[in-house]
């Protein structure tokens, strides 16, 4: 089609994207009466719709990406002129902005020294599989090849990631799935496990990690990999003394700490990276999202130096790792990773991202306060969570069709929130609050103030 031919007549664009697009996790049939939402513009945290609809995005982009807001031309500026004098080579060779942002990255990561580049954050998490198992088979005689991975949490889309995913609905129809994946118990004190006291519940749910590391043989086990903060799972802040036990546990058996920050990195939870509010120095970590705040695909798997140099030893022609991600080449994202980090600096969005998301906390617990069928609400920074009962003493969950219904009466008010989904079954019960960490007081205001409306009209 010639370009000029291209109409931005709403009609036609609805049209088009009715009869072509294929939209993520969405169940087109509805599309058959309905127009999908079509995104316009943005700037700040708020974004216009084709009918010209204002929205308050409190979820950054519906995925936690956004973290420094809609409309930065300071972002876009330099990638124009980046991908102007150059805007791709394979990553078998350097760029100017890989080494740049790489240096800035991992100064900010002490312990940590070597990037590899990909766009995406499943793509970041498969790079470290596949170290891990190059690992085993290079110093391990191919035994320590098994990789632990949480309950309730997420790691991408593709195949091995959904084996490593601790999501049932979200594995749903997609298996058999890649062998030696195993699962460890979640660690969300809100619902713990059957036994477990409040005061002990931190490093017990560690132990329990160790549990089956002996079932399993830990001469088999080469990772474990785990969020921070579990996302998508429902926003789980770990319990006090999980991590320091978990930490432990991972020396003890000589088993590689892989953090997957995809969702909580670059500031999110007030700290540049979600594991530093905890003391953990992990081997592996992988990023993605917020690295350059959705301006420009790229993903991150960030080692330690040991684990780099496992690959240097020449004297097997298959020794090094060979994998490669096409648009890891590409000087678009660490161009755009590099000018969001500095935003990030020079703005004090870290300290933001604290100050209001102690603000958010706050307000969640006043609604708290007001609607019973708040059982508990938890979060660190901006990046918080609500989960919704219908009883808080026997802690049942609401169901997802009431919650959607909250979700939706928010953004017939104007407001983006979100919600699990179609994840953990029976558990789809939590809203999810990520706004751009430039979030003021009165954004937040407006934000939870929607919600009470949503709650008060929906279940009264």
């Amino acid at each position: 089609m010639n370009q000029h031919a291209l109409s931005n007549d709403p009609a036609a664009i609805i049209s088009a994207d009715k009869a072509h697009v294929w939209h993520h996790l969405v169940q087109h049939k509805p599309f058959e009466t309905v127009d999908p939402r079509i995104m316009v513009e943005g700037k700040g945290l708020r974004v216009w719709d084709i009918t010209g609809r204002e929205h308050l995005d409190a979820v950054s982009g519906a995925v936690w990406t956004v973290n420094v807001g809609y409309g930065r031309k300071r972002i876009a500026d330099a990638m124009a002129a980046q991908l102007t004098k150059l805007n791709f080579y394979a990553g078998a060779a350097g760029n100017i902005p890989a080494a740049q942002f790489a240096e800035m990255l991992t100064a900010k990561m002490p312990g940590l020294d070597r990037v590899y580049y990909a766009n995406s954050g499943s793509e970041a998490n498969e790079k470290a599989f596949k170290m891990v198992r190059q690992i085993a088979h290079k110093h391990h005689g191919g035994r320590k090849y098994k990789i632990l991975y949480r309950e309730r949490d997420y790691h991408g889309t593709t195949i091995a990631n959904l084996s490593a995913g601790g999501q049932e609905e979200r594995n749903a129809q997609y298996g058999p799935f890649t062998p030696g994946f195993i699962m460890v118990p979640h660690c969300l004190e809100y619902r713990r496990q059957d036994g477990l006291t409040d005061a002990d519940y931190g490093r017990r749910a560690a132990v329990a990690i160790e549990e089956v590391i002996l079932r399993e043989g830990p001469d088999t086990v080469g990772a474990l990999c785990l969020e921070p903060i579990t996302a998508g799972g429902g926003i789980i802040t770990p319990p006090q003394g999980y991590w320091d036990r978990v930490q432990e546990i991972c020396k003890k058996y000589d088993i590689l700490l892989h953090i997957d920050e995809v969702v909580c990195g670059l500031g999110r939870t007030g700290t540049w990276f979600g594991y530093q509010h905890y003391g953990v120095q992990p081997d592996i970590v992988t990023m993605a999202k917020g690295v350059a705040s959705g301006y420009a695909a790229i993903s991150c798997c960030v080692t330690t130096n040991a684990v780099f140099e496992q690959f240097k030893d020449d004297t097997d022609h298959l020794s090094y790792f060979r994998d490669i991600s096409t648009f890891g080449g590409c000087t678009a994202g660490p161009t755009a990773a590099i000018e969001n980090m500095a935003i990030i600096e020079e703005e004090g969005l870290l300290e933001n991202s604290t100050t209001m998301g102690a603000h958010l906390l706050s307000n969640l617990h006043a609604l708290m306060d007001k609607h019973a069928v708040i059982g508990d609400v938890r979060g660190q920074g901006l990046f918080a969570g609500a989960e919704l009962v219908t009883n808080r003493g026997t802690k049942d969950p609401l169901n997802e069709k009431q919650v959607g219904a909250i979700v939706a009466d928010c953004m017939g008010q104007g407001v983006i929130i979100g919600a699990t989904n179609r994840s953990v079954p029976g558990f789809n019960n939590t809203l999810l609050f990520a706004p751009a960490l430039i979030a003021t007081k009165d954004d937040i205001d407006e934000i939870t103030g929607a919600v009470d409306k949503a709650l008060t009209r929906v279940l009264g």
